[in-house]
């Protein structure tokens, strides 16, 4: 093996060098996140894959796909529409990038539609029953009336189009019918518009109270036309949906950030429409009337089979009861370092003294660890200061309220809320604001840097002095999704790092540039470069005898820079092993460039969302971190981002086994190949899944700690 590698490294020598830059060398970052999207919707199609999770995962992919087209689409059109022929590192135009888009969602629409009729199918067989209204008994139609008079009727506005009425204003994702009408008086047709409530009264409206057989609320509606324009003839219906850019930008130079997010979120419910959906054979001249209305190009209209919007069908999934149709329950376990005498609760602060604690989500608890720090923190006398950063939290968390309640006990709490995390904007705020009625410090940041960070750091006094105690972690302060989302989180008192932490809390609060962090990488500061120089010194570390390996865990690989670095790290022969969950711009298995890169992508029960950065190298002990940052240029250069080393060898020799045990994976696993496809991986032997492994494993840890 050594002679070969050594044969092919002269080989290169030899030939021309490579250039870095190719565009064919780099996927493009839309159509790595569609491929992304199918893996979930292959999940779907799975049957090993219990019934309603693979309901949950047909809602998934509906909700993934409006958050594209409402971020990304739409600043492909806005490109488009100002004549920028902007080109990322793979080369492509917007226009390109926007044509092979539609086809891409049109392959995957058409067999998500067939899944969804599969899966309404097999519902059926085990008592879940989504009823046509066409094909309802007489007893079952009564009953849809009595819904419809009492439930429906009252919200509905209908509003016709025309008769010098302007166009109405469709709401953001709402669904729609547009009704044909006829006076058969005057001969006139006209057409009208019809909201379907379901933000009021659901999706899915349930016979017989707690039943489990269900109607669709427009199919209701649709049955009931009459009753909405009475004396009129309805001629013909279809379903429509409209997505809008729900995207902004906040000025640098905005006196007040939190009136300026504000404002744009009032303009963001006007923004744009960037896609219109509707109703397989619905009749050309009312989706030709709709498309010029909204002012939309033909590739930006979409023809649906079966139902729009599946994303409701997480009403299904979360109907009581069938734990047949689901994945075992999972019940997260407090890690055994965090437990006290005869399993109760420890004293947090004196076990982080003994040494670094690494808590993995969801297997180990966030309640017992993440929550209990910060009320610990609360209740401790000695605890003279909290700062905390919110990015996305839940409306339960009660992490944000005890910030509260350690202002009234008179401790400096601090809260740095990022206004701009898109999509919980109005959450955001609302916290921000009942933090600031309580007395907490409420920083907003910086307004031209969205705050990445996931960091707790809680100020101690002990003896003369004082102590910082730190959470570092990888995902959001959020007890919800902390129960399906793979994250990690580092519990220290290493006096560097609180001593970096206290600084970027400082440098993000304040009005002063950072000095140099002492073991924190910081972005915009410090992340990239350091990254970059992990991986230089691992090449040249490197030799046929003695070779090094780098291993990547993250949600993202898309900076080019980065990109080129492992390129040139697979040159020198450096093996590359990568677990990149969604986009990924790196082209694997290129002879000369890439050949030494290994890809794969794991999608299954939770959200893999850890990242995880390890660089081995001979005669040395395995340079290890874990942060907030994917390798990306936003997260890299336009956010502040934290992402701290692992010292304790526990710990990394913990974090080397979730690796190990992610790029084993053969039952949830996918691999990249050189021409784009990924290939999901199937058990040759044992079956190999890091999810199941991983519950087993924090199981059997926690019975021996008990």
């Amino acid at each position: 093996m050594e002679r070969a590698e050594a044969e092919r490294a002269e080989e290169r020598e030899g030939a021309a060098a490579p250039d870095l830059e190719d565009p064919s060398l780099y996927f493009n970052r839309e159509l790595s996140w569609l491929d992304f999207n199918e893996r979930v919707l292959q999940l779907a199609e799975d049957e090993s894959v219990p019934l309603l999770e693979r309901v949950k995962f047909c809602a998934i992919w509906e909700s993934n796909l409006d958050e594209f087209f409402m971020v990304r689409v739409a600043n492909l059109e806005e490109l488009i529409d100002a004549g920028r022929d902007a080109r990322g590192a793979d080369g492509m135009s917007p226009t390109e990038q926007a044509a092979r888009i539609h086809e891409r969602v049109e392959a995957q629409r058409a067999r998500v539609a067939a899944c969804a009729a599969e899966l309404r199918e097999r519902l059926a067989e085990h008592g879940i029953r989504i009823l046509d209204v066409e094909g309802a008994t007489p007893e079952e139609r009564r009953e849809l009336d009595r819904i419809f008079e009492r439930q429906v009727f009252p919200v509905l506005t209908p509003l016709v189009i025309g008769l010098g009425r302007s166009f109405p204003y469709i709401s953001n994702l709402s669904l729609s019918l547009v009704v044909r009408l006829r006076d058969p008086e005057q001969g006139t047709e006209v057409l009208a518009r019809v909201k379907v409530p379901k933000e009021l009264l659901g999706r899915f409206l349930r016979l017989g109270g707690e039943g489990t057989t269900l109607v669709r609320l427009e199919d209701l509606i649709a049955a009931n036309l009459e009753a909405l324009f009475p004396g009129m003839e309805v001629l013909s219906h279809s379903f429509f949906r409209v997505t809008r850019d729900t995207d902004y930008d906040v000025s640098d130079e905005s006196d007040d950030l939190l009136e300026a997010v504000q404002e744009e979120l009032r303009r963001r419910r006007f923004g744009e429409v960037v896609r219109l959906e509707v109703e397989r054979g619905m009749e050309p001249r009312l989706r030709e009337q709709l498309v010029l209305a909204m002012r939309l190009e033909d590739r930006e209209a979409y023809e649906i089979d079966g139902w729009l919007d599946l994303s409701d069908l997480w009403d299904i999934v979360n109907l009581p009861g069938f734990p047949e149709l689901r994945d075992p329950p999972h019940t997260p376990v407090t890690q055994p370092r965090l437990l006290g005498d005869n399993g109760g609760e420890a004293d947090l602060f004196a076990a982080i003294r003994e040494g670094d604690v690494l808590v993995h989500h969801p297997y180990d608890s966030f309640a017992t660890s993440v929550e209990r720090f910060v009320a610990q923190a609360v209740d401790d006398p000695n605890v003279l200061a909290i700062k905390q950063t919110v990015y996305r939290t839940s409306a339960d968390s009660p992490l944000v309220p005890a910030l509260i309640t350690a202002s009234e006990r008179g401790k400096q709490a601090v809260c740095l809320v990022e206004l701009k995390a898109r999509f919980d904007e109005q959450a955001n705020i609302r916290w921000a604001k009942k933090l600031e009625e309580a007395g907490v410090h409420v920083v907003y940041g910086i307004p031209s840097l969205k705050t990445h960070v996931k960091c707790v750091l809680v100020v101690r006094r002990e003896g003369d002095g004082v102590r910082h105690y730190a959470h570092i972690g990888t995902g959001n302060y959020n007890p919800k999704t902390a129960r399906t989302y793979s994250d990690l989180g580092l519990f220290t008192c290493d006096p560097e790092l609180g001593a970096d932490l206290a600084q970027m809390f400082n440098y993000l609060t304040g009005y002063a540039r950072p000095r140099a962090y002492r073991k924190a990488l910081v972005a915009p500061h410090n992340l990239s470069e350091a990254i970059l120089a992990e991986i230089e010194e691992t090449i040249a570390a490197h030799s046929p005898e003695r070779p090094a390996r780098i291993r990547m865990k993250m949600n993202a690989l898309l900076d080019a820079r980065s990109i080129r670095a492992l390129y040139r790290a697979s040159q020198a022969g450096v093996r590359v092993e990568l677990n990149v969950r969604g986009i990924c711009a790196l082209r694997p298995g290129v002879p000369g460039v890439s050949e030494n890169i290994r890809v794969v992508s794991i999608v299954g029960r939770f959200l893999e969302h850890s990242r995880i950065l390890s660089f081995e190298r001979p005669g040395e002990e395995p340079r290890i971190y874990i942060g907030s940052a994917d390798l990306m240029p936003r997260n890299l250069y336009n956010r502040v981002e934290l992402v701290v080393p692992v010292e304790d060898p526990r710990i990394r020799a913990e974090l080397t086994d979730v690796l190990d045990r992610c790029l084993a994976d053969n039952t949830n696993a996918w691999e990249l190949r050189e021409d784009g496809t990924w290939e999901r991986l199937r058990p040759d032997g044992e079956p190999r899944s890091v999810h199941r492994e991983l519950i087993e494993r924090h199981a059997q840890r926690a019975a021996e700690a008990g």
